[in-house]
């Protein structure tokens, strides 16, 4: 599949899933019916994740410890910023770097105009360049694919989904009425929507952001000319984010390129980032389909 192809898709995919958090909170609205807090609730839901939006960029850097590095000191880093950027046709971002260890990056902001790359020391001190490429061109694609305000849309919505269910919980608990006028079918449905609502719209989440690390990985083939660098960079990661701790806010852990915080067994199934060695497979694929074998 051409990369126009593989965007379209997913980017269809994407709003089809965003789509179905709304169903899921428009249901959830109409089960709730007349509650005078619904409004109330979902409106702090929507406030807060605009204003997650809106300073999602100075929230991520001040949780990462990240600083701002300058061309002088990081010479190749800005050039290779400078090149893939002009090849994704978005403005050169401001670069930052992250005090650890661990072989990581992340790209944010709320728009390509305001956006910020933040590269670890270990990125830079431990992978051969063309891997860092790789990263760099993996996170102008999440700039230039505006992943920002996808992911932030789909958080509103499922914020929104958990400020529901807490009121139909709250609801529940506290509520008014005689027992001899409850309706048994009602209460099941609001039992139904506090236990699987959240889970359905977390799985959903999930569901967007892998989508968007698919074609951010896809889009960075595409400014690399290869999906190669970036396959091999993807492995290197995996292994140093196994063996490299990071002390790292979970709330930010969906932006970095690799999961920051290691997650095994069932916790690796709700994990925000594909498996490692799955993108890697599509990379790998996606070289075969434009006859590049290696």
């Amino acid at each position: 599949m051409s990369i126009t192809r593989t965007r379209f898709a997913t980017q269809t995919r994407t709003w089809v899933i965003i789509a179905g958090l709304a169903a899921l909170f428009i249901g959830l609205g109409g089960l709730v019916g007349g509650s005078n807090g619904i409004i109330l609730f979902a409106g702090i839901a929507v406030v807060f994740n605009l204003v997650m939006f809106w300073f999602s960029d100075k929230l991520a850097l001040k949780a990462s410890k990240a600083r701002p590095v300058d061309r002088s000191e990081a010479p190749e880093l800005y050039r290779d910023i400078e090149e893939l950027a002009g090849r994704a046709g978005v403005p050169m971002p401001r670069v930052y770097l992250i005090p650890s260890e661990q072989p990581n990056a992340f790209a944010t902001g709320r728009s390509p105009k305001k956006a910020v790359v933040a590269v670890t020391e270990g990125l830079l001190r431990y992978l051969p360049r063309d891997q860092v490429r790789g990263v760099l061109a993996h996170e102008l694609a999440h700039i230039s694919n505006r992943d920002i305000l996808v992911m932030t849309v789909a958080a509103m919505i499922g914020a929104a989904i958990s400020a529901i269910a807490n009121i139909l919980q709250f609801q529940m608990i506290f509520g008014g009425g005689d027992d001899e006028d409850s309706n048994p079918l009602g209460i099941v449905g609001a039992l139904v929507a506090i236990i699987v609502a959240p889970l359905a719209a977390m799985i959903l989440q999930l569901a967007v952001s892998r989508q968007r690390e698919y074609l951010a990985d896809a889009t960075a083939a595409q400014y690399l000319g290869e999906g190669r660098p970036l396959a091999e960079a993807l492995g290197t990661l995996q292994k140093g984010t196994e063996a490299v701790p990071m002390n790292v806010n979970p709330a930010t852990e969906a932006l970095y390129i690799a999961n920051p915080l290691r997650k095994v067994g069932m916790a690796a199934l709700f994990s925000t980032h594909p498996p490692m060695e799955e993108r890697i497979r599509r990379l790998h694929a996606l070289d075969a389909a434009n006859g590049i074998h290696y």
